[in-house]
């Protein structure tokens, strides 16, 4: 009663219908070597009250606090459980009371691990994801469960925001790709046109300056697959760029990964138009959407319209002039390159597909991913296609359910990243003695997260070198990562350092880990992502998103550049009497002096590592890292993606 006169009858509708669809049943986390996917079971009344509790103590809060707490995945891994309460009995001044605090942090911690050793949580929060998805299952018929639909819907209920709207993310103000987006999925997942939440949602949109013609790129674009946006007023994505040579300036290889990736299959379903078959409900969109009849707009005029609300980064000059040659090459483009090309993309999307079990390396390209495939192997019809079965099976690795519903990830998961961190955390009290059962799972979840090889033909799909990495999720998404290898390196060393419990990764395992850091360090003596600094910082002025900054580089960071210092000093520490080692693919001989002597900083080293080591003074002074030798850049595409060990 309380929270329906607080936010009416808008949220008590939402909650009702989702509860409506679970009477009697809970959602209950599946796991399998990392895989996370949601489901209904039977529940006894108790744990289905305490589910009811969390979302009805979730929206009395919202106002404060917009994110979940994971109560729901929470509940059902402590349900049973006699959970201590009482603080009274510990004194935080003492070193037996920061120990008994610790102790009873690692206890409740075991409670909540996975079997298959790693921990779990939301990741959400952006809003611009469930949408695409939404968007893809209507088109391809891809059937959700009324379930899901119901917690979905649920979701995008909860996080409207007072004026009707939705922001880019659940704390952002209303924006126009927000609002068009959350509205057209909403409507999508069965919604009511002249339901509260569809009627607030059109009054600010139609308030917007064109109502939705004011949407950015990415939103313009999933518009335009769903036929309810005109693709003449989209600026070009064309897909003859994957033509281009490694040396141009402008071949995508040169790209960040997650930018290269979305708009891959972007060129695909761009360059064919591609787009949903009309029905009555893409008929009413076309009208909603829109403050005036959706045949009298100006299409090619709102190319280069973005809402002021949404618009993050202004076109470049250089930008407009390639947008505005691209779209004269539009008018008379080759065919003949053109089916070069979209072959060619298409070829690089099922490389990504294989690579990662159809996961993909996010949300949105997962979304595209399986549109294109949809598109290019059933040609928008029913078909027996094993690529996008494989897709479909894949779509709930990135659906989570906490107290405001079901969301779509901005990951299939952080399992790696945060096992990494509670591994370093729980050897850092000294009780690992008295957890050897959480500690050995943990061990099994870093022992087969590790990646153990390259992807294949990686220099022709611009992947860098994978073997000895590890990924922020899963093994099977697979995508390396240089802080969390460095991460999950660490957590390794923990247990050989301490004599952990369980097996110990073998040394040719920790030397490949270091081979990966070393291959990624860039010339300015730091580290980025996923992958080597590629391109000049003028590609950023080619930044065709409009509502996202610095996404067309991999960029060096100081996290990332402090996680791999780190990990390699404790590296050399760790593994200072390490035995020499017979790489078995590669038949390379090394040991750890010559491991050594590959490990440290180039002459340019930049201003954000030198800063690390002065405002750090409690890092070793005579690290062996310091004064080590210097390795040479790699300059051309074949010895940037080249193992280090076949260039020693």
């Amino acid at each position: 009663r309380e929270f329906q006169c607080a936010y009416g009858d808008i949220v008590s509708t939402a909650l009702l219908a989702a509860q409506h669809c679970t009477m009697g049943k809970v959602w209950e986390l599946s796991t399998e070597r990392g895989r996370q996917t949601w489901k209904m079971v039977e529940a006894d009344k108790a744990l289905e009250e305490k589910h009811n509790k969390a979302c009805s103590d979730w929206v009395q809060n919202k106002k404060q606090t917009k994110h979940s707490a994971d109560r729901i995945m929470r509940l059902s891994k402590t349900h049973g459980h006699n959970l201590p309460t009482d603080k009274s009995d510990i004194d935080m001044n003492t070193p037996e009371g920061v120990r008994a605090a610790c102790r009873k942090a690692i206890n409740y911690y075991q409670l909540i691990q996975e079997e298959d050793g790693h921990w779990s949580g939301d990741y959400g929060g952006p809003m611009f994801l469930m949408p695409g998805l939404v968007i893809t299952c209507y088109i391809t018929k891809t059937q959700l469960l009324p379930e899901e639909k119901a917690e979905m819907r649920k979701y995008l209920n909860l996080h409207q925001n007072d004026d009707g709207g939705w922001g880019l993310h659940i704390e952002g103000k209303s924006t126009v790709f927000g609002t068009a987006m959350q509205y057209t999925a909403l409507r999508l997942l069965g919604e009511e046109k002249d339901s509260q939440v569809s009627v607030r949602a059109r009054a600010w949109l139609h308030k917007q300056k064109g109502g939705a013609t004011g949407i950015p790129s990415w939103g313009k674009f999933w518009l335009a697959t769903l036929g309810v946006y005109d693709w003449s007023g989209l600026n070009v994505v064309p897909p003859e760029l994957w033509l281009l040579p490694f040396w141009v300036p402008l071949n995508p290889g040169r790209m960040w990964c997650h930018c290269r990736v979305v708009y891959l299959p972007m060129c695909y379903v761009y360059g064919s138009r591609k787009t949903c078959k009309p029905d009555s409900l893409t008929m009413a969109l076309r009208e909603e959407l829109y403050p005036e009849p959706y045949e009298s707009i100006d299409w090619p005029a709102q190319r280069n319209y973005i809402n002021s609300i949404d618009l993050y980064t202004p076109h470049s000059t250089l930008l407009k002039i390639f947008n505005w040659l691209g779209y004269q090459y539009e008018k008379v483009h080759i065919k003949w390159l053109r089916d070069w090309s979209l072959r060619t993309v298409m070829d690089h999307i099922h490389q990504e597909d294989h690579a990662t079990k159809y996961i993909d390396i996010g949300p949105v390209n997962k979304a595209i991913n399986m549109l294109a495939v949809w598109y290019d192997e059933c040609d928008g019809k029913a078909s027996n296609s094993i690529a996008f079965q494989k897709h479909q099976e894949r779509v709930r690795d990135y659906l989570w359910v906490a107290e405001d519903g079901m969301k779509m990830q901005g990951y299939n998961g952080s399992q790696l990243w945060d096992t990494a961190f509670a591994c370093q955390a729980i050897f850092s009290t000294g009780l690992q003695a008295e957890f050897s059962q959480c500690l050995t799972k943990l061990h099994h979840y870093i022992d087969i997260t590790q990646v153990l090889e390259d992807v294949d033909d990686n220099d022709k799909y611009y992947r860098h070198i994978s073997t000895g990495a590890w990924p922020f999720s899963t093994r099977d998404h697979g995508w390396p990562i240089s802080d969390c290898t460095a991460e999950g390196l660490k957590a390794a060393l923990s247990f050989k350092k301490h004599g952990g419990p369980g097996q110990i990764l073998d040394d040719g395992r920790l030397f490949h880990a270091v081979n990966y850091m070393l291959s990624m360090q860039n010339p300015d003596g730091g580290w980025a992502t996923y992958e080597l600094t590629r391109g000049s910082w003028l590609i950023e002025a080619l930044n065709p998103s409009e509502v996202f900054g610095d996404i067309m580089i991999d960029y060096t960071y100081v996290e990332c550049s402090s996680a791999c210092i780190q990990s390699l000093a404790m590296f050399a520490k760790v593994c200072e009497h390490s035995d020499a080692h017979t790489d078995e693919s590669t038949h390379t001989h090394t040991n750890k002096d010559e491991m050594l002597g590959r490990i440290g900083f180039r002459a340019n080293v930049s201003a954000s590592i030198f800063i690390f080591f002065v405002c750090n003074p409690v890092f070793p002074a005579d690290s062996s890292l310091i004064s080590l030798t210097c390795r040479p850049s790699p300059s051309t595409a074949s010895e940037r993606f080249k193992h280090p060990l076949d260039a020693a």
